[in-house]
């Protein structure tokens, strides 16, 4: 896969971390106008988080303007995040991404992909309530994920060298992450992969579950993305011209189809034949399980047979977020529709269990 630039991995250690602020609640204030939380100039953090000046690394800070709620995140500010970190590599340790909560997990399992062969610390955090409030949950994530970032091996080379979401004492794989709680601090949660370090008093590392990268290879920063690829869910009732109208779009390059259970489709001829001319047509269909735990056994029913015979292909135990982002990464490199197809089916940044 070729790329815009490549960066060197392993050298000295610069005892700092980028912050990277793109908005969300962890940096809002009330508007004294509408009453609403808004996004405030990142100016603010330094006089809310006194904490700063005991930290045992040196913190640095680029800021979106304006900042932006993370509804409105987008495979263009993926990009740009990128271009961030790319262009900055070799002067951080760690690099720590203030997110808001709603779609963390997507850009957490975009950059998993296009920072190809991570070999440093990205940590998505954020909050549930505003730094400045008197309950913030925003201390502790940002405090945390700063030392998460700066946390090295005795041989200098990262500790959890991959792309991660921290919230509320849990270190996350970012491509196993899904958002789990609206109101709660415990925000997020990977079910179908073990936390890469828990912390309590101390941090617990759990070294056999985080990624070896090669630290003589050199990191390959990814910037296109293609995002023709819709998200639908089966369910009782569903309706053949409404799927048929989505199916038929010109553009539609893959569909994440979340299924039933292990992977299983109502048994209507109409479904499994538009499907398979969907498939024929060279559009990629990921079947992934409702479920928020367990994989998709497309071998286990009769139903996951005959979407196996219609050329859906199994998602294994992927997030919605990890399959959307990997076939926008895989499709925006690749023109053939089998090489997708092949891609799809192997584990490339640690987002599904083979």
């Amino acid at each position: 896969m070729k790329s815009e630039e490549q960066h060197t991995t392993f050298t000295q250690r610069t005892g700092k971390v980028l912050i990277i602020y793109t908005g969300g609640t962890i940096g809002m204030g009330i508007s004294p106008v509408t009453g609403a939380l808004e996004p405030l100039d990142f100016s603010h953090f330094v006089e809310n988080v006194p904490e700063f000046r005991l930290l045992p690394t040196d913190v640095e800070t680029y800021q979106f303007n304006p900042p932006i709620d993370s509804s409105d995140m987008s495979p263009n500010r993926w990009a740009q995040l990128v271009r961030i970190i790319a262009s900055r590599y070799d002067e951080f340790d760690g690099f720590v991404i203030l997110h808001g909560t709603d779609t963390m997990a997507y850009t957490a399992s975009a950059l998993s992909y296009m920072l190809e062969n991570l070999t440093k610390p990205v940590i998505l955090t954020g909050s549930q309530l505003p730094i400045g409030q008197l309950r913030t949950d925003g201390k502790e994530n940002l405090m945390t994920s700063i030392e998460l970032a700066s946390a090295h091996n005795e041989d200098g080379t990262a500790k959890v060298p991959e792309v991660c979401i921290y919230f509320s004492g849990r270190l996350l794989r970012g491509n196993r992450s899904t958002k789990i709680n609206a109101d709660g601090f415990n925000a997020f949660d990977s079910f179908n992969y073990p936390h890469l370090c828990d912390a309590g008093v101390n941090f617990s590392f759990h070294e056999h579950h985080i990624l070896k990268p090669d630290f003589t290879r050199t990191m390959i920063p990814h910037t296109a993305l293609d995002h023709n690829v819709v998200v639908f869910s089966l369910f009782p009732g569903v309706q053949e011209s409404i799927v048929r109208h989505i199916l038929d779009a010109p553009e539609l390059r893959s569909i994440v189809m979340r299924s039933y259970g292990s992977g299983n489709a109502p048994q209507k001829p109409w479904l499994m034949r538009i499907l398979k001319e969907a498939s024929y047509r060279g559009v990629i269909i990921v079947n992934i399980s409702q479920c928020i735990s367990g994989q998709v056994e497309m071998s286990r029913y009769d139903t996951g047979y005959q979407l196996k015979d219609a050329g859906v292909i199994s998602g294994y135990d992927s997030t919605v977020e990890a399959a959307v982002t990997k076939l926008m990464f895989l499709q925006a490199s690749n023109t053939d529709y089998h090489k997708i197809r092949n891609y799809m089916n192997r584990d490339i940044a640690g987002e599904i269990t083979l």
